[in-house]
């Protein structure tokens, strides 16, 4: 048995101290790991003699049959690119882009025609195979796909669930493999991923590994804040990542420690722009690119929204940038998603969500995510829904990061198919087949209520989304209001009451409009008499 090297070289007394109790942890369990497997090893020793014994006999029966032809291993023979079919017309490209709601703001639009299908994505077909269950290119993929391959800025705005990992990984995957065919070498990643959560960073290194084959030697890294500092540092150097994908300040930390150096980072991709800036990263995002040395780099910037926070970082480092929308440039709900809105009494909730779940999760099969507002909310629920006899999970901060993952693959894989989350799971994962949503307690942002409902209706799918609403939240009607009537949902009467005037109200913790706060603006002098 051998063991990770103990030395702690490069790590400071905390991680090393950090290190070696998670070593004796991991030490204990692999002594137990062994004696299960001797016990294993030994019954499967005696059902291998028996098969043995079985094929001698079958052999000896087999001897005078015609030996049958070796199988021929071929190599793929296919082009190095699926690019196998002829690119889409002038006319075939503005009736997609009429019938997809997309808008390209180009000097010439016509010079990046939609990929219509899969064999016009001019990309290797060993990466191509990741799309295989599905018919054609999303729009917002069919549309980036040929100016992300012509080396251009882009800026991508599109609703959640479009697709868009899969709309900058393959390209940037391609482009490390040109580089590698090139023996182009770097001292550190080439691909960088910058996204505003930690879910998001482990899906969207999930994803890569499925767009990556095992025979494939591009390595993948995710570092996050919330997990073993020392366990990213080692698989930093053990691995040499040519793909880093990183939640903004666990990535400054380690790169101000010496642990990691983006100076050849070559494709840089900010996912979530928008929600990057809405969580604080606006500096530490500056900062990262500075360190960015490679003059030709290319930068990818998907976001939901096209505010003016984020024009601003798009203006100040992307250059002369091609802007796909799908859709509109404001946050808009997915037509897909059938809202209802019931008024109700704030002691009623927890009932009312019972019978709810009667309804909607009779089977107790499909999958059901439950929104709450507060960590003590969500942890509350769970317990209240357990005692019930319900089968759920929760993922929200006051979980370890190990915690909420194991939670939301039960969640996934369907054997804990019913889901209590804060906010936390509300933007940018792609949780397949959500049936439903339920808003137990409606969010502080009309921005976060239309994120929570998009968690269903993904992928062409259809979904409902259930929104409690109470007297508490009356500040808020107005914004809902709008919501509804620009989806086409009649507004019921008892909605209505609270109004519809729309309040801007900023929050002590979440700084609703912290955003559109100018950091460069001289403050006020105010003299007291």
């Amino acid at each position: 048995m051998t063991h990770s090297n103990t030395s702690g070289e490069g790590l400071s007394k905390k991680d090393q101290k950090s290190k070696r109790r998670d070593e004796k942890a991991e030490l204990k369990a692999k002594k137990k790991s062994l004696h299960r497997d001797l016990k294993k090893k030994k019954k499967d020793n005696k059902e291998a003699k028996k098969d043995s014994d079985r094929n001698a006999k079958r052999d000896s029966s087999d001897e005078d049959r015609p030996a049958k032809k070796p199988k021929v291993d071929r190599q793929d023979d296919s082009p190095s690119s699926s690019a196998t079919a002829p690119a889409a017309t002038s006319e075939e490209a503005q009736a997609y882009y009429k019938e997809h709601d997309i808008h390209v703001d180009a000097e010439d639009d016509t010079a990046f025609p939609p990929c219509l299908s899969f064999a016009q994505a001019p990309f290797p077909t060993s990466l191509m195979k990741v799309c295989g269950n599905f018919k054609a290119p999303s729009p917002i993929q069919a549309a980036c796909w040929p100016v992300i391959h012509a080396r251009r800025d882009i800026i991508g705005i599109a609703q959640t669930g479009s697709g868009k990992t899969i709309a900058f990984g393959i390209p940037g995957i391609a482009h490390i493999q040109a580089r590698t065919k090139a023996n182009q070498q770097s001292r550190g990643p080439v691909m960088l991923v910058l996204t505003p959560t930690r879910e998001l960073a482990l899906q969207i290194e999930e994803q890569f590994k499925g767009i990556l084959s095992p025979a494939q030697s591009t390595n993948v890294l995710c570092v996050y804040g919330g997990e073993k500092r020392w366990q990213q540092i080692e698989m930093a150097k053990k691995n040499r990542p040519q793909i880093l994908v990183a939640t903004p300040g666990r990535l400054l930390d380690l790169i101000h420690d010496e642990h990691l150096d983006l100076t050849d980072v070559s494709y840089l991709v900010l996912d979530e722009a928008d929600r990057m800036l809405d969580n604080g990263f606006e500096q530490p995002i500056r900062e990262i690119i500075r360190m960015i040395k490679t003059p030709a780099r290319q930068t990818v910037m998907f976001s939901a929204t096209w505010p003016e926070s984020v024009r601003k970082l798009a203006s100040d480092f992307l250059r002369d940038p091609v802007r796909v929308t799908v859709g509109s440039e404001d946050l808009t709900v997915n037509k897909n998603v059938t809202q209802v809105v019931e008024v109700l009494d704030p002691q009623g909730k927890s009932r009312r969500l019972l019978e709810l779940l009667n309804k909607y999760h009779k089977m107790r099969t499909n999958r059901v995510l439950i929104f709450v507002l507060y960590k003590n909310e969500a942890t509350w629920l769970e317990k209240f829904l357990g005692d019930k006899g319900w089968n759920v999970g929760s993922i929200h901060g006051n979980k370890a990061q190990n915690q909420r993952q194991k939670a939301l693959n039960k969640f996934t894989d369907g054997s804990c198919p019913l889901l209590v989350a804060t906010d936390v799971a509300a933007r940018g994962l792609d949780i397949p087949m959500v049936e439903y949503v339920i808003n137990y307690t409606f969010p502080l942002r009309i921005d976060d209520y239309i994120h929570r409902i998009g968690r269903t209706g993904r992928g062409g799918q259809t979904g409902t989304a259930h929104t409690f609403f109470t007297a508490e939240e009356r500040s808020h009607s107005g914004e809902l209001i709008n919501v509804l009537k620009a989806a086409g949902v009649p507004i019921q009467p008892e909605l209505l009451k609270f109004g519809t005037t729309v309040k801007r109200k900023e929050h002590g913790a979440y700084g609703n409009f912290y955003k559109e706060i100018d950091h460069k603006a001289k403050a006020t002098k105010i003299i007291f008499d």
